[in-house]
C-alpha cells in the first residue's frame, strides 16, 4: 500500500456537526502522524439540499479549528459519469443486475418485514430474471449482486475483526431508476480514484463498509484499511444528532469556545494517550494513533468543554487571547473600536477572571466597550439616598487623586465605609452599578482603573444615579 491518504467527506446540506468535526480531526491527525495526506471530498450529489454556502462554511469551520486539507477539494458531483461507468461495468460482468420491482412491491416487502419485526432486505426477486421476461413499462434500478454464501470479515483497525454472514447483506441499489448513483457506489469509486489507503469514519457505517468491500473485490481494486470510530452520545446515552443543542461547530464558536480548546477536547473524546489531558498541536500529531481509540461511545459533556476552554483562557499568552477576543467580538458581538483597545488589552488580566468563554470576557468588558451605561431597574433599586450620597462623596474625593491605583483608591473607600457605617459591599455595590450598570462583574478597583479618571467622573455625573 502507498503512502497514507485519508479523507473527510461531508455533505454540504447544513452546518458541520460536532461528530463530523471529530471524524475529520482523527483523519487529519492520523495522516499527519504517518506523514501522509489528508483530503476533503464534498459529497454534493443531493442537489436539492446541497448548497454552496454550506460548502464554504464547512471549509471555513475546519480551518477555524486548525484542520486544512491537502490539494483541491474533491467535488463528488463532477464524478457522476465515473460512478455510472463503474455501475455499467459491474452489470456487464454479472456483479449487478436490473431490478424491475415496483415501488408498491418494495413497500409491501418492507411492511411484511416490520410485521415480523425483522430488518428489511430485498428478496432478490429479479436477481436471476431473464431480461426478455422483464416488464417493459418499468424503468429498472441496478442492484449489486451481493454474495450469498459464506461470511465476510472486516479487519477493523479500531473494532478488531468483525464477521458478518453474507446472506444478511442485501442486494443494494447502486443506480436509481433515474440513472443517478447511490452513496455506496459513489463513495467506493471516489475512494478508489482518490487512492485512499485508510477510511476512518463513524461505526454507523460498518454495514456500508461490507457493501463497499464487495464492490472493491468485484472491480479487482485494492481494498483500503478501515477504522470505525464509536459515535458521540449525549450524557443521557443517546446518539448525538443535529437536533441537539450545541451539536454543530458554529454553536461552540458563537458562545466563545476557542478552537484549540475544542480541538483538544475532541481529541480526548474517545482517544487517550497515557494520562495526558492537554496536548499542543504538535503533541497531538506526534502521539495520535488508532490504537488509542476506544471501542465504546463517548459522551459529550459541555461542562468538560467549558473547563477545557477556561484552562486555555487562563494559560495562553494574553496577546494571543486578545486576538481571539477581538475576532470573536467582530463576528458575533461588537467590533472593538481602536480607542477601546488601549483600555481592554491591559485589562484582560482581570477580565478573564471567572470567564469560561470569550462571551464571558465580552460580558465582563461591556462597561469598557460601550460608553453609555444601561441600567437595569432591579439594579437601580439599589441606588437609594444613602447610595447617592456615597457616589457623590466618592466623586468629590476622586478629584484630588492624580494616579488611579489600589493604594490611592482604598483610603477613599475605607473612609466612606467608616463614615456611613457600612461595609465594602455597601460602598462598592452602588459605585459598581453607577459605573457599569450592574452589581456583578470585575473588582471595583479594576473597573475604576480601567476606565480612567475622566471617564469615571463622567459616569458618576449621570443624573439617573445622582
Amino acid at each position: 500500500m502507498s503512502n497514507v491518504a485519508t479523507r473527510f467527506a461531508p455533505s454540504p446540506t447544513g452546518a458541520l456537526h460536532i461528530g463530523g468535526v471529530r471524524t475529520a480531526l482523527f483523519n487529519w491527525l492520523y495522516s499527519k502522524n504517518q506523514k501522509g495526506t489528508f483530503h476533503l471530498r464534498i459529497e454534493d450529489t443531493d442537489k436539492e439540499r446541497s448548497k454552496d454556502e454550506h460548502k464554504i462554511q464547512i471549509i471555513k469551520s475546519l480551518k477555524w479549528i486548525g484542520i486544512e486539507h491537502d490539494g483541491e477539494e474533491y467535488i463528488q458531483s463532477t464524478k457522476i459519469d465515473d460512478h455510472i461507468n463503474v455501475a455499467n461495468e459491474l452489470l456487464k460482468n454479472n456483479h449487478a443486475y436490473k431490478c424491475y420491482c415496483s415501488t408498491e412491491e418494495i413497500e409491501d416487502q418492507k411492511k411484511r418485514a416490520r410485521q415480523k419485526k425483522l430488518p428489511y432486505t430485498y428478496n432478490k426477486k429479479c436477481r436471476d430474471l431473464n431480461e426478455n421476461d422483464a416488464p417493459k413499462d418499468i424503468k429498472p434500478v441496478i442492484r449489486f449482486k451481493s454474495k450469498i454464501e459464506g461470511t465476510s470479515i472486516l479487519k477493523d483497525l479500531v473494532q478488531g475483526d468483525v464477521e458478518i454472514e453474507n446472506i444478511t447483506i442485501e442486494d443494494f441499489i447502486i443506480l436509481r431508476n433515474d440513472g443517478t448513483p447511490t452513496y455506496n457506489l459513489s463513495a467506493t469509486v471516489d475512494d478508489h480514484q482518490m487512492n485512499m489507503t485508510h477510511i476512518i469514519r463513524g461505526d454507523d457505517h460498518k454495514i456500508n463498509t461490507f457493501k463497499q468491500m464487495q464492490i472493491y473485490l468485484a472491480m479487482k481494486w485494492e481494498v483500503p484499511l478501515f477504522a470505525h470510530i464509536p459515535l458521540i452520545h449525549t450524557l443521557e446515552g443517546k446518539k448525538l444528532s443535529k437536533r441537539d443543542n450545541a451539536s454543530t461547530l458554529d454553536d461552540y464558536s458563537k458562545i466563545g469556545i476557542m478552537p484549540d480548546a475544542l480541538r483538544n477536547y475532541l481529541l480526548r473524546l474517545g482517544w487517550s494517550y497515557q494520562d495526558k489531558e492537554i496536548f499542543t498541536l504538535d503533541e497531538s500529531i506526534k502521539h495520535f494513533n488508532l490504537e488509542g481509540i476506544g471501542k465504546s461511545p463517548s459522551k459529550l459533556d459541555m461542562s468538560r468543554i467549558l473547563s477545557m476552554n477556561e484552562h486555555y483562557i487562563k494559560t495562553i499568552d494574553e496577546n494571543e487571547l486578545y486576538e481571539h477576543f477581538v475576532k470573536y467580538c467582530e463576528i458575533y458581538k461588537e467590533k472593538i473600536k481602536p480607542e477601546k483597545e488601549a483600555k481592554i488589552k491591559p485589562s484582560l488580566t482581570f477580565l478573564k477572571n471567572n470567564a469560561k468563554t470569550l462571551e464571558d470576557i465580552f460580558n465582563n468588558a461591556k462597561y469598557i466597550i460601550f460608553n453609555d451605561v444601561k441600567f437595569e431597574d432591579k439594579d437601580l433599586e439599589l441606588i437609594d439616598d444613602k447610595a447617592k450620597s456615597i457616589i457623590k462623596e466618592f466623586k468629590n474625593n476622586l478629584i484630588s487623586i492624580n494616579t488611579l491605583n489600589k493604594e490611592t483608591l482604598e483610603p477613599i473607600v475605607n473612609n466612606l465605609i467608616k463614615k456611613h457605617e457600612t461595609n465594602f459591599k455597601g460602598v462598592g455595590q452602588p459605585l459598581r452599578v453607577a459605573l457599569t450598570g450592574s452589581k456583578f462583574g470585575p473588582g471595583l478597583y479594576d473597573i475604576i482603573i480601567s476606565l480612567g479618571k475622566e471617564e469615571v467622573e463622567r459616569r458618576l455625573r449621570n443624573k439617573i444615579i445622582t
